[in-house]
């Protein structure tokens, strides 16, 4: 008798430098309150119940000037893999990090999810697509790098809107598919 398939593991590699700076500078023009913040915890929901298997949440982090060391047990509270991840100022330490792991998970049957919005990431993600595996980036859509949507094999998931990782809605720009254009939420 066969024993029954393991199911595959999806590797959610955050980028949580890049998020954090663009929901900052790009959407709130601001440093986000602590309500403002993505809610970790539902991001990994999210990748499961979207693609319906394990998923292991890994958490890069710059740690050059300083560690964060309460955010970070928070996170290892969630069961993320924390990786704070120092070097020289001219090092993109977290870039460096998400790139050779996914390099790593290349070699490696698992499906791959990226939280970024970075295009320095595009030719690693391509070397992800091979047809069997599922690849994923999960961002706000339009901060994501366009290089993403020219990558045939990728799904492509809003952090706000496909996620719901926030508690309030965003003060977000952004196209309205008419199909989805409600004027009640607007008239107020």
């Amino acid at each position: 008798m066969n024993a029954p398939a393991t199911p595959r593991t999806t590797w959610l590699l955050v980028d949580g430098e890049n998020i954090d700076a663009t929901l900052g500078s790009a959407i709130l023009d601001r440093r986000p309150q602590p309500g403002e913040r993505p809610r970790w915890d539902r991001l990994t929901d999210f990748a499961e119940d979207v693609w319906g298997q394990p998923v292991r949440g890994v958490f890069f982090l710059n740690a050059s000037a300083f560690m964060p060391m309460p955010f970070i047990q928070a996170l290892k509270a969630m069961d993320y893999i924390v990786l704070p991840l120092a070097g020289t100022a001219d090092q993109k330490v977290v870039d460096i990090g998400i790139q050779r792991t996914m390099q790593e998970l290349a070699r490696r049957a698992d499906d791959v999810m990226l939280v970024s919005h970075d295009g320095d990431f595009l030719h690693d993600m391509a070397g992800l697509i091979d047809g069997e595996r599922r690849v994923g980036v999960v961002s706000f859509t339009e901060f994501r790098s366009q290089g993403f949507s020219r990558l045939d094999g990728v799904e492509r998931f809003d952090l706000e809107y496909d996620a719901g990782v926030f508690d309030e809605p965003l003060p977000r720009i952004r196209a309205i598919p008419i199909d989805e254009f409600d004027p009640a939420a607007f008239l107020f």
